[in-house]
């Protein structure tokens, strides 16, 4: 399973569109883990799913996002996790536990970039 987390640094990013790139995980059925970031190729409408679609991404987690985004990444396949907040391994560590749940909040101000999940 690949897991993708919109970052900045090494923290969730508020809003995947706009994130500095992607953490990715590969985790296996004993949980071991292989970590690589992918620098965000830009953020253009419809992209991204079909970006992280290409890189057999089957999750992504990120602080805030689009109704849009979300609607192409469930048709690419893609579980969609929103209200996420803090360091990614952390947000990795309690998706894989049971206790990062998607708040289902939609991002619908664009014109405030940065300011989603606040």
């Amino acid at each position: 399973m690949k897991i993708a987390i919109a970052s900045e640094g090494k923290y969730v990013s508020r809003h995947f569109g706009h994130c500095e790139g992607f953490t990715i995980y590969e985790v296996g059925e004993d949980k071991s883990l292989n970590k690589i970031v992918t620098p965000n190729p830009g953020h253009r409408p419809g992209y991204l799913p079909v970006f992280l679609k290409e890189l057999d991404t089957n999750i992504i987690i990120a602080g805030g996002m689009g109704e849009t985004a979300q609607k192409l990444f469930n048709e690419n396949g893609i579980e969609v996790v929103v209200g996420a907040q803090g360091l990614c391994d952390d947000a990795l560590q309690k998706y894989i536990s049971g206790e990062l749940k998607s708040t289902g909040s939609i991002c619908r101000e664009h014109e405030h970039e940065g300011h989603c999940n606040e």
